[in-house]
């Protein structure tokens, strides 16, 4: 018989995590002395102790593992139960190949000054929205001003307040150094009854489940770089884009701010490649 410390040391395994096991009948100590409460293992416990600590490198739980040893899982249960972990660890390793991705995107981000660009990019979901809307194609994307003119002129004739900040959709695939075929878009309320009428168009803006975003402070003139940016960082990510992107206006000219305040957030939609 080894005492529990000697067992310890044999094993390679801390006192406390074999108390711990024989807490949860996991391993009980083959014998247990009455009066002092000493517990003392044997060398032919080693096996199962060997089995536990490599069921438990594949990533089972200790309920898992008891499971497994006292036979109480048929063979069907025992290849599920590694099937669905072979799938756990599958995505495990997705998600740290993504976040490693990641990393080497940030690097490269630092300049050769050591000076770190400070945009960042999320990915988050875009829930649905009612929106009143007008879409055509204006000569470039900075000439939007008659779309918002005729959607501002309909939202004051119903007497109806934007709920959320207002955006612009852009529905061309690429872009375009003219004709963008671009929507601009109000939120609205859900319980007030609003018709489409001419140009404008009230209607569920579905959700998105997934998009790639990064926010922009200062003139819209630059959102040239940062939609370069933010394309950079979704190719070298492996998603690529599933939907018409988005020019969300935190601040924009609406609140009469300066254009060096101006906070934009823009929104692409992507889907694993």
């Amino acid at each position: 018989m080894l005492k529990i410390g000697e067992f310890s040391r044999l094993c390679q395994l801390p006192v406390k995590t074999l108390r711990y096991y024989d807490e949860i009948g996991l391993l009980k100590p083959a014998k247990v002395d009455q009066e002092t409460g000493y517990r003392s293992y044997s060398v032919e416990q080693l096996p199962r102790l060997h089995r536990i600590l490599a069921l438990k490198d594949l990533g089972l739980s200790l309920v898992q593992i008891s499971q497994l040893l006292d036979g109480d899982l048929s063979v069907e249960e025992i290849r599920g139960m590694l099937r669905l972990k072979r799938v756990e660890l599958q995505e495990s390793v997705r998600e740290e190949q993504e976040r490693l991705a990641r990393v080497e995107w940030r690097l490269k981000q630092i300049k050769k000054g050591g000076e770190m660009i400070t945009r960042d990019v999320v990915i988050k979901k875009a829930s649905s929205q009612r929106v009143a809307a007008v879409r055509g194609v204006i000569p470039s994307y900075s000439e939007q001003g008659q779309l918002w003119d005729g959607l501002c002129a309909y939202l004051a004739e119903h007497k109806v307040k934007s709920v959320g900040p207002c955006f612009t959709l852009y529905h061309d695939e690429e872009y375009k150094e003219r004709d963008v075929d671009a929507e601009v878009c109000e939120p609205v309320p859900v319980d007030v009854k609003l018709p489409s009428q001419g140009r404008v168009k009230v209607y569920e803006l579905p959700t998105v489940e997934t998009m790639a975003c990064t926010v922009h402070h200062g003139s819209h003139e630059a959102l040239g770089q940062v939609y370069i940016d933010l394309l950079a960082w979704i190719g070298t990510n492996g998603y690529r884009i599933s939907g018409p992107n988005r020019d969300v206006y935190l601040r924009g000219p609406g609140s009469g701010s300066n254009p060096s305040t101006y906070v934009t957030e823009v929104q692409i939609p992507v889907e694993k490649m």
